[in-house]
């Protein structure tokens, strides 16, 4: 987010950053007091500021009725603040004891440190409205209920799995939020909060309500999205003030028919339940939301409703594997690709009816546009028709896995428009521990990919002048004066930390420090038409007081240069306490170092590869049932133990290579030596080398066949010349050696690809058999239902995460994975093949049911007509499922 300030107010700001360097706070006016408003919530050491305030008592401490304090504080310090409250400020109205001000990597708001209040709290008898929301509180503190004035609670974000039955002796309460929190049930004395107008109770985990609900007279907005309902009280068509109920995203089956009669309802959302039947008053309300319903459909064994028509329903699609194109109609959809990526067109988006075709890519540095401290998330998402406008934005969920905790860093979806990338607003959604969906607004069609990225920060600069600072380094901040720009242009800023030790370890000096590396951008003209202020933090350690001049340089890097330059003498660096200040007329890098050393650029470019490089190792596998699969990979050294164990059940191999350093997007290759063939019909394989593109986040994996024989003409032999030689520059990276499988006989060289699985065995002969290629055909068909069946069949929910993580970018491979896993532990078990269709029918799956028997049929029917023709059946009795034949006839008398 950035702070811009316009005009005038430039030199305020500038004055209170220098303030904020002044350590006593009661030498100067307090700029968090304004009137009965105290506001220490974005302030530094706001607990201690307040305590400072409480022991000097000043007059207009008495006054204030509105308190602000930030909760990512000292929990004793914390603790001690708050107990002086109903002392020092007697008279307060309104306080909020809030956390949410500091963000984790990925831009998420972070809990506060509050878990519990002082009992003495209660004794603050004028407050009205209490906000506790982004902290950790796991059960309510007693003093709220205790707090008999009170209006307004709230207690969103916060950690709680149950509401005490006291909360329903606040006779003033008119406001309760409890959204985002762990709630299971609701006590029943809710019911008796008669004053209560507004009920926010979405995204917990509630699958029922107590039928005392329905006693809340004086409600008139709740909402309950997001939770895991499967009914509704029939005491809601009590709630006679209610003019707002939200039920999306629910379990819903049906709704009471009383929601109807309503008098005051002016909005019903019923949005993404499974409601088959709505009372008929409902369907043509205009206040009534029912899209993402299966309305109309006939639960198994159920008559089809005679209402089916009648509904305007969005349709949903789930696209198989086989598939890369779906239909879109002005009614709108939802869509589910094999993939996992999901699609939303809302009603009216397209005017006539239109066919999008898509293609998951495998990233390669031609495609996937990366800045030199990105890192790529997911694989490339194409949509097509490029550049077909929309009437209304479309929704698009990617989904990736999150990177590892770095500072200061965000998740975006960047995608190409006309001949330039950009970065769209993104918001993430959590679908399951370590996996996330990257949510964006698509106004085009064209290429898109998931980015984790410095923070950026970004403004528009008026002709009157602003103030951009940096959202994860207070200390960083830009002042554009009046008459910088004629034109408003957008500028943006990112900021990027290096460790004191790494850069100490390259330098070998260990006094050595560096700031935060600064990246200025803008668009419009390359220099501005007067100067603007750039403000640093010093480098860690080092104050405007005790630092050397003669050690101080900044650094300068336009690129494409290959180069830093040091620009301390053309710029006159100003130094307070704390910072250090220049002015430049155009943007680009900049970089302040302290350090002994002279030349200081070629230190710099150095540093700044240090940064950007990944430590490695690669591992090359054999499969233990079949040999002539390798696995190569590609990891972060951190992630190899890891990696190993998974794998070792089933395959085996050497050590690790050792550990190299490698770039975001850095291309490379595996050279086979002497007497390995590799698969030439791959994409991936050029004359004999196996491309690889190393992206830290993704999995860097390749499954090879190999086969015995002449090495292919094409195939160089560097990789055993550098064996023998590493020079500093030499491309070898690492040799691994593998163990060749055993010729076949006389069979000769066997060539194919593809997964190789061990024979299946499901089923019998008389009942049927199932066989691989009938296993791939029903995995092909599952799509994103595979987990249901799963579940059905068995499959434990620890076992179904562990799949979905080991293949977490591959919806196929999942869905494979399972199946084949169970059918090998069927093989030769009596009913395997009835446990699949069971679990098949039980996932609303019918349709693969029904294949599964159309199969198991006709396997039947030629295991008959084999007996027959070889004549090994009994005459005298009939085989299973033949009629068996009749006798003749007696002669009549």
């Amino acid at each position: 987010m950035a702070a811009t300030v316009e005009g005038p107010e430039l030199e305020a700001a500038a004055a209170a950053g220098d303030a904020s360097e002044d350590s006593d706070a009661g030498s100067r006016a307090l700029p968090f007091l304004g009137g009965n408003r105290l506001s220490l919530d974005l302030y530094p050491r706001g607990c201690q500021q307040l305590l400072h305030l409480c022991v000097q008592q000043p007059l207009q401490l008495l006054q204030v009725e509105f308190l602000r304090l930030s909760t990512h504080e000292d929990p004793q310090l914390l603790e001690a603040t708050l107990a002086q409250l109903p002392q020092s400020l007697s008279c307060l109205r309104s306080l909020v004891l809030k956390g949410g001000q500091r963000r984790d990597t990925l831009g998420a708001c972070l809990r506060g440190a509050l878990t519990n209040l002082p009992a003495g709290l209660s004794g603050l008898a004028h407050l009205a409205h209490l906000d506790l929301s982004f902290n950790s509180l796991e059960t309510l503190p007693a003093c709220v209920l205790r707090m008999r004035g009170l209006g307004a609670l709230l207690l969103s974000h916060n950690c709680l799995s149950e509401l005490p039955e006291a909360l329903g002796a606040i006779p003033a309460l008119t406001f309760l939020a409890v959204t985002h929190n762990r709630l299971q049930t609701l006590p029943p004395a809710l019911g008796a909060l008669s004053t209560l107008q507004r009920l926010d109770l979405s995204q917990n985990l509630l699958d029922t309500l107590p039928p005392e609900i329905g006693g809340l007279g004086s409600l008139l907005e709740l909402n309950l999205a997001s939770n895991r309902l499967q009914s509704l009280p029939a005491s809601l068509a009590g709630l006679r003030s209610l003019r707002l109920l939200v039920l999306h995203s629910n379990l819903l089956a049906s709704v009471p028919a009383g929601l109807a009669r309503l008098p005051f309802l002016t909005r019903l959302d019923l949005r993404d339940n499974q409601l088959r039947d709505v009372p008929p008053e409902l369907l043509d309300a205009p206040f009534v939301r029912l899209q993402g319903n299966p309305l109309g459909e006939a639960s198994p064994g159920a008559p089809s409703s005679p209402v089916a028509a009648l509904i305007p329903e969005m349709p949903r699609l789930f696209l198989t594997s086989d598939l890369d194109s779906f239909p879109v109609t002005p009614r709108g959809c939802s869509v589910t690709l094999a993939c996992g990526v999901r699609l939303q067109f809302p009603a009216g988006a397209t005017a006539t009816p239109i066919t999008i075709h898509y293609r998951l890519l495998l990233p390669e540095p031609g495609l996937v546009p990366l800045g030199p401290h990105d890192a790529l998330l997911s694989h490339v998402l194409e949509l097509q028709p490029h550049g077909v406008a929309f009437q209304q934005d479309v929704g698009l969920w990617l989904l990736f896995t999150p990177p590892r905790a770095r500072r200061c860093r965000e998740v975006v979806v960047r995608t190409r428009n006309d001949n330039s990338w950009g970065d769209l607003e993104t918001y993430l959604e959590e679908e399951a521990p370590q996996r996330l969906w990257a949510h964006c607004q698509a106004p085009h069609f064209s290429w898109f990919l998931v980015v984790s990225r410095p923070v950026s920060n970004a403004c528009l600069v008026p002709p009157e002048g602003t103030l951009l600072c940096s959202s994860g380094h207070p200390g960083v901040k830009v002042i554009f004066p009046p008459g910088a720009t004629e034109e408003p242009r957008r500028v943006s800023m990112q900021v990027v930390r290096m460790a004191g030790r790494e850069l100490q370890a390259l330098l070998g000096e260990p006094e050595a420090a560096v700031s935060p590396l600064l990246c200025l951008s803008q668009n419009g003209p390359p220099s501005f038409l007067r100067p603007v202020t750039v403000q640093l933090p010093l480098p860690s350690g080092i104050t405007g007081l005790s630092l050397d001049r003669s050690r101080l340089h900044l650094l300068y890097w336009a690129p494409p240069a290959a180069t830093w330059d040091d620009i301390t003498a053309q710029v006159g660096l100003e130094l307070t306490h704390l910072y250090a200040r220049f002015q430049v007329t155009h943007f680009s890098w900049y970089w302040l170092w302290y350090t002994t050393k002279n030349c200081v650029g070629g230190l710099a470019r150095k540093a700044w590869e240090r940064l950007r490089l990944h430590r490695v190792n690669l591992i090359a596998l054999q499969r233990r049932r079949d040999p002539e699969q390798v696995l190569l990979q590609c990891l972060p050294r951190n992630k190899v133990d890891a990696t190993l164990r998974r794998l070792l059940e089933r395959y085996r191999g050497p050590e690790p290579s050792d550990t190299v350093e490698m770039f975001e997007g850095e291309e490379f290759f595996a050279a086979f030596e002497r007497g390995i063939d590799v698969d030439a019909d791959r994409p991936d394989c050029v004359e004999g080398r196996i491309c690889f593109v190393f992206y830290s986040h993704l999995k860097n994996v390749k499954e090879v066949s190999f086969y015995r024989g002449a090495v292919p003409v094409q195939v160089p032999e560097e990789a055993e010349a550098a064996r023998q030689r590493k020079g500093a520059d030499a491309l070898w990276m690492a040799t691994l050696p593998i163990k060749l499988p055993r010729l076949r006989g006389s069979e000769g060289p066997r060539r194919g690809a593809g997964l190789s699985l061990a024979p299946l065995n499901l089923g019998d002969a008389e009942t049927g058999f199932l066989t691989q290629s009938n296993l791939l055909s029903v995995a092909g068909r599952l799509g994103p239902d595979w987990p249901a069946v799963a579940l059905h069949l068995g499959v434990s929910y620890r076992e179904l995460q562990r799949i979905r993580h080991e293949f977490r970018d591959d919806l196929d491979g999942q869905i494979r994975h399972m199946l084949f896993s169970w059918a090998e532990r069927q093989a030769g078990q009596p009913g395997a093949v009835g446990l699949l269709v069971q679990a098949l029918e039980q996932s609303d799956r019918q349709d693969v049911a029904e294949e599964v028997r159309a199969v198991l049929e006709l396997g039947r029917r030629k295991y008959q007509d084999g007996i027959r023709r070889t004549g090994l059946a009994p005459k005298d009795s009939a085989l299973p499922g033949s009629s068996a034949p009749q006798p003749p006839e007696p002669p009549q008398a």
